[in-house]
């Protein structure tokens, strides 16, 4: 449990560089995209502002998260991570719609004149920077196991796209087509809602202790690798935070002793903790031939 305290410490710092490059990123695009008079590069802006939302609300909960069980939270408040992205989601969706209104509006009413050429090398500067940004939190989620740092990576790549794609409609308005750059624009829109959907799907699934299927068929699968373990009749799990806590039923030959099958199940326990890293495992055992509901 130690260890994954730890570890959201850890998490901290992917956040807080995700959070110090959105703010620079932010605020250049922004008023560059309006010196240069580029829709694309200022709904690009836009896209970050609204990623330094998501990065306060995963700092905010990471900090959270990290408090230890108290009388209202027997369980601890793992899931605080959890609760800060859905309210981000929110937050991320009504910027995309807006962005996407803007460009529409642009593409009727706006100017026939393409953007300055320093729009292109800005919006090519912010894809390299969140590059290296996703580079960095992909490693860092990966090494932590951390569901909020793999958000923040995901948001990341994201946003390296969209700064990629800005740059191609801006520098597509330099060669007499002035359309792409809002057409740009709003796909950038499209892009942001299509980051808050993902956020609150996982979320809400968390919230409402859902689990995939694979990971449920992972846990089987590793349980029924255990010497001595014949079935396993049950699987359940949820998430509290990042963490799993998961209850399963196997069933042992009737012959085995109690011990013996305390020890099988402690190994199941062990096994399943280390490899999927969980903070807590169930394990019923039924001897073989006697259903769950018996």
């Amino acid at each position: 449990m130690e260890e994954r305290y730890k570890e959201l410490k850890q998490g901290e710092r992917g956040a807080q560089v995700s959070l110090v490059a959105y703010i620079i990123l932010a605020i250049l695009k922004l008023t560059m995209g309006i010196y240069a008079g580029s829709v694309a590069l200022r709904a690009d802006g836009l896209n970050n502002v609204t990623d330094v939302v998501v990065a306060i609300a995963v700092l905010i909960g990471l900090r959270v998260s990290q408090k230890p069980p108290d009388k209202d939270h027997p369980y601890g408040h793992w899931k605080a991570e959890t609760v800060a992205s859905l309210v981000a989601s929110f937050i991320i969706m009504v910027v995309g719609i807006q962005v996407m209104i803007d460009a529409v509006t642009s593409a009727f009413t706006g100017t026939t004149e393409p953007p300055n050429v320093i729009a292109a090398w800005v919006g090519a500067f912010g894809f390299v920077v969140m590059f290296a940004v996703y580079l960095y939190t992909r490693k860092l989620a990966k090494r932590i196991n951390s569901h909020a740092v793999e958000s923040v990576s995901k948001d990341n790549l994201s946003d390296a796209l969209v700064s990629a794609g800005a740059t191609l409609g801006i520098i597509g308005s330099q060669f007499g087509l002035p359309w792409l750059d809002p057409l740009l624009a709003f796909v950038v829109g499209v892009i942001i809602c299509h980051t808050a959907w993902g956020i609150f799907s996982k979320s809400s699934l968390s919230l409402t202790d859902g689990v995939d299927d694979q990971t449920l068929d992972d846990i089987k699968e590793t349980a029924l690798a255990v010497a001595k373990v014949n079935y396993v009749t049950d699987v359940k799990a949820r998430y509290y935070g990042s963490n799993l806590i998961v209850d399963l039923v196997i069933q042992l030959d009737h012959s085995l002793t109690f011990t013996e099958a305390h020890d099988v199940s402690t190994i199941v326990e062990d096994q399943i903790t280390e490899k999927h890293r969980t903070i807590d495992v169930h394990v019923h055992v039924e001897p073989e031939g006697k259903t769950n509901h018996e």
